[in-house]
C-alpha cells in the first residue's frame, strides 16, 4: 500500500505529449461588435434616388427600391433609400390627383374659351380684336 505522506510511493501522472491535441476545442473568432466599417451597398443610389425624388418620381422610386435591396441582402440599413421611396410615392400620387383634376375640370374650361374665341372671330372676320380683355389677331385663327 503507499503512503500518501512518502513523496518516494507517489508515481507523477504522466506528462503530456506533443501529438495528444487539447482536452478541450479551440474558440472561434468573435465576430465583430458594432456597426460595419466598410461602405454601405446602396448608399449612394439611395441619396441619388432621394435628390430626384423631388423632381423625376418614377425613376426616383426604381432606384430606391434598388438601393433598398442592395442594402438588406448586405444586411444594412438605408434611409436615405426608404426616404425616397415615400418621398417620390407621395408626390408620384400627388401628380396623378393634379393631372386628373386638370383634365376634369381646368381642360375643358379651356377648350370652351377657345371655342368661345373662334366663335367671335367667325363672327366678327379678320382682323385684330379685344375679347374677354385678350388682344385676338382673327387672322391668325381663321387661318
Amino acid at each position: 500500500m503507499t503512503d500518501p505522506q512518502n513523496p518516494a510511493d507517489h508515481t507523477p501522472p504522466p506528462a503530456p505529449s506533443a501529438a495528444t491535441p487539447p482536452a478541450y476545442s479551440a474558440a472561434p473568432p468573435a465576430a465583430p461588435s458594432g456597426p460595419a466599417t466598410g461602405p454601405v451597398p446602396g448608399k449612394t443610389l439611395g441619396i441619388v434616388a432621394f435628390v430626384l425624388s423631388f423632381f423625376m418620381q418614377v425613376i426616383a422610386l426604381i432606384l430606391g427600391i434598388v438601393a433598398l435591396v442592395q442594402s438588406r441582402k448586405a444586411g444594412a440599413k438605408n434611409p436615405w433609400a426608404v426616404a425616397a421611396i415615400i418621398i417620390s410615392s407621395v408626390l408620384l400620387v400627388l401628380g396623378v390627383i393634379a393631372a386628373i383634376v386638370f383634365f376634369a375640370v381646368v381642360f375643358p374650361t379651356l377648350m370652351q374659351a377657345t371655342e368661345e374665341v373662334v366663335r367671335q372671330c367667325q363672327q366678327l372676320g379678320g382682323g385684330v380684336y379685344e375679347i374677354n380683355g385678350v388682344m385676338v389677331d382673327c387672322d391668325q385663327i381663321l387661318g
